[in-house]
């Protein structure tokens, strides 16, 4: 059976633009780059030659997951889950007396820069089910941390 991808509406639009530029645009200019290293003959010390095969390596492995999580995702709604913490939710949380904001996240879309915390992690396991005024605790590796739950949305 193949793995589910949790995805928000805008993580699948993410992905699909980033699956467009690499199919038409990356893929050519790296196709492009081996044709003309492999111009200057000897193959076998051309470096250029070998930095452009590992780049297409690699843009064609990110193509083939990119297009296996579209083909399987599960997109997250939060529609009528506004009273507990569910994958899609923003949370309002006082964490050890300060004022943080979560959205909770597939594992594949977290990004803690954006306060997007994946459902796989930590302290977004812990908010999962959770409501509003809820207390409770997380063993971080900074240490355990005390939560409350200020708001959902």
């Amino acid at each position: 059976m193949a793995k589910k991808y949790l995805l928000t509406p805008e993580g699948l639009i993410k992905l699909n633009e980033e699956l467009k530029n690499l199919i038409e645009i990356k893929r050519k200019e790296v196709i492009e780059r081996i044709r003309e290293a492999a111009a200057h003959g000897d193959l076998s010390e051309n470096a250029d030659y070998a930095q452009a095969r590992e780049e297409q390596s690699f843009i064609e492995g990110r193509i083939a997951e990119i297009e296996d999580m579209i083909k399987n995702a599960e997109i997250i709604t939060t529609n009528g889950h506004g009273n507990h913490v569910t994958i899609g939710s923003t949370v309002i949380v006082n964490a050890n007396s300060q004022e943080r904001k979560y959205t909770i996240v597939g594992s594949n879309e977290a990004n803690p820069k954006e306060n997007k915390i994946s459902n796989e992690s930590l302290v977004g396991r812990a908010l999962l089910g959770k409501k509003v005024k809820e207390k409770f605790k997380v063993a971080t590796p900074a240490g355990e941390m005390d939560y409350e739950i200020v708001s959902i949305e």
